[in-house]
């Protein structure tokens, strides 16, 4: 009877968050429902909760979450400093001339920005507003427009810094510390967000490359598609104009990763280093105005708010869950799946991607990979290879319909005469990308787990 409460619990928050209800109210209030109705019952130790206060301080005294609010204020603060704008000019006047160019131009800013910013919906939209009208002008095809738009926003979600890299860090933490307990092996090592970030760093650059691929040989066997842009339309390369856009933010992104995997910072420290850097950036741009650091005070503040609500109703969805003896449950699934460990890992990526079709990532973070994550680490899987093979299928979340929340933002600023139907016929040939990545990753995880070794010697 406990056991089929887990699941009852579990299925009530997927129905309750496709309804549209409030992410971290449904978690904690559903959580809270089922344990008053588990204690009446008797199926639920109400003792569960008593670790409530400890989790919810442990939440509040987590240095590595601290990363989170610094990583957004650095995004939206070169949100605001306008430095999409110049480096998009600069590569369209750089590669515009040859077939495809502006695709490939929108894929590298896209990606810089990626690494520097680290928010989808900011860098799709300013992408969006900049990019797709021109594209559309110069006769390029409006599905391979929209899709190069919307999947490069997503690479923020795998180029470190990331902040789904950020809160896998700690939940993978997490389930490493419980699948140990469960094993009855105690090792002081853990999973950082350092981890993360140099685990994923080669696939992300790889996956850029995928992309660009994909556009030259679209370019050379649809050229009708992807043409080419008078050189007189463009202009000259204004290489000191292309410098001063670039320099910056690339010194930025080296600054962070830099002092990570040089070990001088800790991702937190490396956090603070890229908040102040992008503060001194936009001041030296001439962007840094009250209003515009009160607009960016105000976007962290409520993307913090956000994240950390969730985090607190998905600690108590936890301890509910466990108390209802869920962990269990699903240990015995997977021991009874066929092919063992693979086959238990390949239902984990199976559900994540079907489930990315109608819940964010944040909401599948807290809630999925706290419970099957301490069961496959203890059968055995590397952590960081199963860290970032999650942030991996994470991010075809964004782009596959019908919550994919970079379709969404782009809609917003995409003209009417752009249907959905060809917005999504765009994202296809990207999502089958991804989805190749997540393949290359697996019969090569050493893409994933050699450089945390050169530099953390995991």
């Amino acid at each position: 009877m406990a056991e089929f409460m887990s699941i009852l619990l579990f299925a009530s928050i997927c129905l309750a968050l496709m309804g549209g209800y409030p992410v971290a109210f449904t978690l904690g209030g559903m959580s809270l429902l089922f344990a008053g109705v588990g204690i009446l019952t008797g199926t639920f130790d109400g003792t569960y909760l008593h670790a409530l206060p400890n989790r919810l301080f442990g939440i509040m005294n987590n240095q590595t979450m601290l990363a989170v609010p610094l990583f957004v204020f650095m995004g939206v603060m070169l949100e605001k400093s306008r430095v999409a704008e110049d480096l998009l000019d600069s590569m369209a006047r750089l590669f515009g001339g040859i077939r495809g160019g502006l695709a490939i131009s929108v894929c590298l800013v896209g990606a810089l920005l990626a690494a520097s910013t680290g928010i989808v919906g900011a860098t799709v939209v300013t992408m969006g507003l900049l990019a797709l009208p021109t594209m559309l002008r110069r006769g390029y095809d409006p599905a391979i427009s929209t899709g190069t738009l919307a999947a490069t926003g997503t690479l923020g979600q795998i180029i470190p810094p990331s902040i789904v890299l950020v809160l896998l860090g700690d939940v993978m933490s997490s389930a490493y510390q419980q699948a140990q307990l469960r094993l009855g092996v105690f090792s002081p090592k853990t999973v950082s967000v350092g981890d993360l970030f140099m685990g994923a760093l080669l696939p992300g650059l790889l996956l850029i490359l995928l992309y660009v691929t994909y556009l030259v040989v679209v370019a050379i066997l649809q050229p009708k598609k992807l043409p080419v842009v008078p050189k007189e339309e463009l202009g000259e390369v204004q290489w000191g104009k292309l410098l001063g856009a670039l320099v910056p933010p690339l010194a930025l992104i080296v600054a962070v990763l830099g002092s990570i995997l040089a070990g001088y910072a800790t991702p937190t420290e490396a956090a603070a280093i890229g908040a102040v850097g992008a503060t001194l950036l936009a001041l030296a741009r001439g962007q840094l105005t009250l209003p515009k650091l009160r607009d960016v005070a105000n976007g962290t503040t409520s993307i913090t708010c956000m994240v950390f609500l969730i985090l607190i109703g998905a600690s108590l969805f936890s301890l509910v869950f466990r108390g209802f003896g869920g962990e269990h449950l699903i240990e015995e699934v997977f021991q009874q799946l066929p092919g063992g460990v693979l086959g238990a890992f390949f239902l984990v990526m199976l559900v994540i991607f079907l489930l990315g079709f109608i819940l964010d990532f944040i909401e599948i973070i807290f809630v999925v990979v706290p419970i099957v994550g301490p069961v496959l680490l203890a059968m055995g899987l590397d952590p960081i290879w199963l860290g970032v093979m999650i942030a991996l299928n994470l991010q075809t979340s964004f782009l596959t319909p019908p919550l994919g929340f970079s379709l969404f933002y782009l809609r917003g600023v995409t003209p009417r005469s752009v249907s959905t139907a060809t917005m999504y016929k765009g994202v296809i040939p990207f999502i089958a990308i991804q989805i190749s990545m997540l393949v290359i990753a697996y019969f090569w995880p050493s893409l994933i787990t050699w450089l945390p070794e050169q530099v953390y010697g995991r």
